[in-house]
């Protein structure tokens, strides 16, 4: 045997070896590959009804919101008509007092005129 067919003979063997180390490593990458693709799927069969349930809830809150906004100017049209009627009450109740404090102020500057006045007398009959 020549050197070239030891050569040869040794690079056929490392061949060889490099490709039975190329499958195994092949089936480590195709083992690596399915788990990944099961770990996958797994996280999508999990991933699912968290998507339903995220969109089921932002469509609740979005109920409870236009809810919300409706009784919100509901009570914004109940206080304005309180406060329109209290704004008239107390417009009457100025108006009122307005036509009433004068003639009895009136009134009472003529009792307090006739007491004095009765009570000079009294006061001159004593003496």
């Amino acid at each position: 045997m020549t050197l070239i067919d030891v050569l040869t003979v040794i690079v056929l063997i490392l061949v060889s070896a490099l490709i039975v180390s190329l499958v195994i490593y092949l089936g480590k990458i195709t083992r690596s590959i399915q788990k990944l693709q099961k770990d996958i799927s797994d996280l999508t069969d999990r991933v699912e009804p968290l998507v339903s349930s995220l969109t089921d809830l932002t469509s609740k809150l979005s109920d409870i919101s236009d809810q919300a906004e409706s009784q919100l100017a509901t009570t914004e049209k109940i206080i304005f008509s309180v406060r329109d009627r209290v704004n008239t009450v107390l417009g009457l109740e100025e108006k009122i007092r307005a036509g009433i404090e004068g003639p009895v102020m009136g009134f009472i500057n003529q009792l307090k005129a006739i007491s004095n006045g009765v009570n000079t007398f009294l006061h001159y009959l004593k003496k």
